[in-house]
This record gives C-alpha cells, structure tokens and sequence, in this order.
C-alpha cells in the first residue's frame, strides 16, 4: 500500500527526533509523567477543542453509538467532525493504515507509549508524519490533538471505537467468529448468510474471524452484545458438569 510505504519513510525522521528529545528530558522527566498519567477529558472539553464548528454552525450531528471513558470521548468527538466534513471512510482508513504501520515498527511505537516524550517533539514528528502520509487535515489535526494531549498511547483504543462508530453509521454489525483454523471461504460465506438472517434486513453482517487453538474445536460467535459459545472446550466442561451430577447427587 503507497500509504503505508510513506508512513514508513517517515520513520528516519522520527527516530532522529526521539534522539533529540532524550537529550533534553533529564529536568522534565517527572513533571512530565505526572501530568501525562492522570489527565482527565470530558466529552465536552474534546469537543471544544476539535470540532467547535460543529455547535457553531447548528448541525445536529449525532453519534450513533453512545461510548464512554476518554477513548470513547476522543472516538466520538472524531467522528463528529469526519462526519461534519463528509470524509468519514477516508478518516477510518487512514487511521487503520497508521495503526498497521505503528504495530510493524518498533520505533513508531516507543514513540506512541513513551510518556517523557514532550509535546513539541510529539507534535513536530506527528506533523512530519501525517505530511509524508499526505493524510487529510481531519486526521493531521486529531493526531496533533492526541500529541499535545498525551493521548497518543491510547491510539489503539480510541481507532477501534472510532471503527464501530463508523461500522454503526453504516449500518453494519460487527460478528466476531473464533475457530481453531481460519474457516474455508464456503463455510464462512455460509455462516455469514446465516447471522445476515439472524440480524435482519437493513444490517449489513461484517465478519471477523480470529484463531485462537485454545477452544479445541467447534466454534465461538460475537454479535451485538451476544455469545454463542459451540466451542468444543466448552463442550467438553458441559459433559463434565453434567456427568459429576449424579455422584453429587449421591452424597
């Protein structure tokens, strides 16, 4: 992806400014990690600071999730102003492709967690960054955002319900499929289908599949807040119970 290659050709710089910054951290290591640690930032503040516009020009934009904590704050006040500014799939994309590229480098993500790193440097690699990626101003300024805030360790979290947000605007529904080995494209289309009818018409099914060797066999599904647990090691802790009854009934 030429995005993801220029976030990479961003990261020299990065590292550079990271080299600097330790140079100068020695006097500002505590106060700066306190202050880093135990902000707090209410929905109204964020809003404030990123999409002010929003209130003044009277558009009654709403979130469609309801998403609690300053992650789920700094998600909404995100999507308000993507929304605002008609750029909802371009922000969630760009976003998506910044979260890839920060798990493949080690550099960019000490860069993300570190607390003693000080604003300006924050902001200047950030900018340098986003103007690389040739990123959109709603995502340069949110990032900035997070920068001078502190935030940018809780990137992460704050994407992933920035997603649902934007997976709500669309009307889809997120089902999250758990196997042991990655499902044949027949079976997952076919499950696919079967949870479309499930959910109903006017949602639209997105289906995540995760490996996770733990469960045996069988299969776990996720959807709108439900659990449907086929796994077979779940199976296998039913048969248990239900053979260890009647001994216990016994005693």
């Amino acid at each position: 992806m030429a995005m993801a290659g220029r976030i990479r050709s961003s990261l020299p710089l990065l590292s550079r400014m990271m080299a600097a910054a330790a140079d100068s951290l020695s006097g500002q290591r505590c106060a700066l990690s306190r202050a880093l640690l135990c902000p707090t930032v209410s929905k109204a503040e964020v809003s404030r600071s990123y999409s002010t516009d929003l209130a003044k020009k009277g558009d009654k934009v709403k979130v469609p999730l309801v998403l609690y904590g300053g992650s789920g704050n700094y998600a909404s006040a995100l999507y308000l102003a993507a929304v605002k500014a008609n750029t909802l799939d371009k922000v969630e994309s760009e976003f998506v492709d910044l979260v890839e590229a920060s798990e493949r480098s080690a550099t960019f993500s000490q860069f993300m967690k570190d607390l003693t790193v000080p604003a300006d440097i924050r902001v200047k690699a950030v900018n340098a960054i986003c103007d690389e990626a040739k990123f959109s101003e709603i995502t340069k300024n949110f990032l900035v955002l997070l920068a001078e805030n502190g935030r940018l360790r809780h990137l992460d979290d704050i994407v992933k319900k920035f997603r649902e947000l934007s997976m709500a605007h669309r009307g889809e529904v997120k089902a999250i499929v758990t196997t042991v080995i990655p499902l044949p494209p027949e079976e997952e289309k076919e499950l696919k289908e079967t949870l479309q009818e499930v959910i109903g018409k006017g949602k639209k099914v997105n289906l995540e599949q995760k490996i996770d060797p733990s469960i045996l066999g069988g299969l776990v599904v996720e959807f709108d807040m439900k659990v449907f647990d086929m796994s077979i090691v779940t199976r296998a802790k039913q048969m248990e119970r239900f053979l260890r009854e009647p001994m216990n009934d016994l005693i």
